[in-house]
């Protein structure tokens, strides 16, 4: 029996979400108490990782259970087991052909940025920035990246060259809400660091330190090297994950 679960964590305490072998993380977490529950090694495959203090509201996993519990009775018995940092929003049964990676249709990912630099209690939430963003400004730039581009220039790991780096952003909006500037990133797929790089290269926009002309040359210039900007984790959230 396959189950899918939908799972929500605070990422400031791991080392993010995959398997590290020496560090902390959400899957070794969430495999070792399946373990538990199961009496054998059970493993679990995520829709994508996150990285160390990304949090996440609906990341998804699937995992394969010869267990006859029913879906709530797994959903407590993770929760009831699992650290308070992390909980399980849903257990749904699937079909055996379900992925929860290869059958992504789309993800969104939400970025928050602060100016109340002084409040000890967003520290792990929220990017901070003392400089007031010109969220307008920001707007005009992020409308460049909406749609289908090679994003090779939006990403600073290595890339394997039978992967592609062309991505489609259908969503990229921003608002401010009193003190907080707030980016919703939709599409059918992010390369590792694309949503921080995007997000700091529009922070430094609303900074007034790079125009929109400078994005535009970042984008088609299709280059590790184009830019050089990476937001802080910490206000990253991975939101949802749907599913064709």
């Amino acid at each position: 029996m396959r189950y899918k679960v939908v799972v929500a964590y605070q990422g400031s305490s791991y080392q993010g979400w995959q398997t590290q072998h020496q560090n902390n993380s959400v899957q070794e977490e969430i495999e070792a108490v399946l373990t538990t529950i199961h009496k054998c090694k059970i493993e679990i495959v995520a829709s994508g990782r996150t990285d160390t203090k990304v949090h996440a509201k609906g990341q998804v996993f699937h995992f394969d259970s010869i267990l006859d519990i029913s879906e709530q009775g797994i959903k407590n018995a993770l929760n009831a087991l699992l650290s308070k940092q992390i909980r399980i929003q849903s257990v749904q049964r699937v079909s055996d052909d379900f992925h929860a990676r290869f059958q992504v249709a789309s993800k969104r990912y939400d970025y928050f940025v602060t100016s109340d630099v002084d409040n000890p209690f967003v520290v792990d939430f929220m990017c901070r920035e003392s400089y007031e963003l010109d969220v307008e400004l920001m707007k005009e730039s992020a409308a460049l990246l909406l749609g289908t581009h090679d994003f090779t220039s939006f990403t600073s790991s290595r890339i394997d060259d039978r992967k592609s780096r062309v991505k489609t952003i259908t969503r990229l909006d921003l608002s401010r809400h009193n003190d907080v500037v707030h980016m919703v990133f939709e599409g059918s797929g992010f390369l590792r660091y694309m949503v921080r790089m995007i997000a700091q290269t529009l922070i430094e926009v609303g900074k007034h330190k790079l125009i929109k002309q400078d994005v535009k040359n970042m984008l088609e210039a299709k280059s590790k090297h184009a830019c050089k900007y990476k937001a802080e984790p910490n206000g990253l959230y991975l939101v949802s994950v749907t599913y064709s």
